[in-house]
């Protein structure tokens, strides 16, 4: 009997050991600080100037896609790409798109609307 307590007790201390592995490696993967709110690997919109130096985004991306995702069409006054390898594109109301590389921001004149966005793996525009 005391040969399967020890086992257990074993058991457990291994279980107690990768556990704080996992949560020393979900620290260290999350150690970049925001920007402006916006979390890495989120791509944030700020609807004014005000959002933006409070750091509270109205809407995050961080999904990959092929595909254009509806963005909420309002007047967007910035979009912060915190992903160190992806650039963005953003569809305008117009139709155009400008593309936001790496770790960059833009803010727009004039209240520019943006109506999709695309997340892509590429690494420069």
């Amino acid at each position: 009997m005391k040969s399967v307590i020890r086992k257990v007790a074993s058991f457990a201390g291994v279980g107690v050991a990768v556990a704080a592995i996992s949560v020393t490696g979900a620290i260290a993967a999350h150690a970049e600080a925001p920007t402006h709110g916006c979390p890495y690997p989120y791509v944030c919109f700020y609807v004014d100037n005000n959002a933006l130096l409070a750091g509270t985004p109205i809407s995050k991306y961080k999904d990959v896609t092929s595909t254009y995702q509806a963005v909420t069409p309002r007047p967007h006054y910035g979009v912060m790409n915190t992903r160190n390898d992806d650039v963005v594109y953003l569809r305008l109301q117009d139709g155009t798109s400008i593309c936001l590389p790496p770790n960059t921001s833009t803010v727009f004149a004039n209240a520019y609307s943006v109506t999709g966005i695309k997340i892509s793996s590429r690494s420069t525009c």
